[in-house]
């Protein structure tokens, strides 16, 4: 996703929760997407409140108010719910939920305060929109982010910043294996994962100009899956 608006002239900045060579490898690639735009590099734990908006505040104080936001961070820690130990519960409700909150919220009012359209995308999933068997706390996390997109949106509409929310299916990423794979293909129509570049042309779209009429809205990118 950073790469793609990369390539359609915006300025990033790419968040991770510590410095690695993932986070430069992914700099690095924006970079050489867009070499005309200084695009910089974020890093704090999403589950912190108090570390995202001090990060967050200093760079708009310093660079300015955002255009728009892709709120992706999330984990999956999949499980029965009757065995389910209750920190796995705890780490991917405050990952991928709370940790929506943390970034967007301090961010909102900066937003508001430039007078100009804004986007707003949030990475949810097909899991968060049908519920999956062992995973009670994502589908519980990404249905609770559908729900927070479709309320901001409403608050949100009337300064011309959008807010809806990406539901992706099955994606070929790291969180997905094998086995996954493997029982999940027979129900996809198009008999094939997605890639992330499907993915994050969507949010692409989303942040356009043109996207400016689309809001409260849950697009899902799944080959067909429902």
């Amino acid at each position: 996703a950073a790469v793609a608006l990369a390539r359609a002239g915006y300025e990033i900045v790419v968040h991770a929760s510590r410095a690695s060579e993932a986070l430069d490898e992914t700099l690095a690639a924006v970079r050489a997407a867009n070499p005309a735009c200084e695009h910089r590099a974020l890093t704090f734990d999403v589950c912190d409140r108090e570390a995202a908006q001090a990060a967050l505040m200093a760079d708009v104080e310093k660079h300015g108010a955002y255009y728009g936001i892709v709120s992706n961070a999330g984990i999956a820690l999949d499980g029965t719910f009757a065995a389910m130990p209750g920190e796995d519960w705890n780490r991917v409700i405050n990952t991928d939920l709370n940790g929506f909150f943390n970034v967007v919220q301090p961010m909102v009012m900066p937003m508001v305060r430039r007078r100009k359209p804004g986007r707003i995308v949030v990475v949810s999933s097909l899991s968060g929109v049908m519920g999956n068997r062992g995973q009670v706390n994502y589908s519980a996390a990404k249905a609770g982010l559908i729900g927070a997109a479709k309320a901001l949106a409403v608050e949100l509409a009337s300064r011309a910043i959008t807010v809806n929310a990406v539901a992706p299916g099955l994606i070929d990423t790291g969180m997905v294996t094998e086995e996954v794979k493997d029982h999940v293909l027979p129900a996809i129509p198009m008999r094939r994962t997605g890639t992330p570049e499907e993915v994050a042309a969507l949010i692409a779209f989303l942040m356009q100009p043109e996207a400016g009429y689309i809001t409260r809205q849950v697009i899902q990118v799944n080959g067909g899956l429902a």
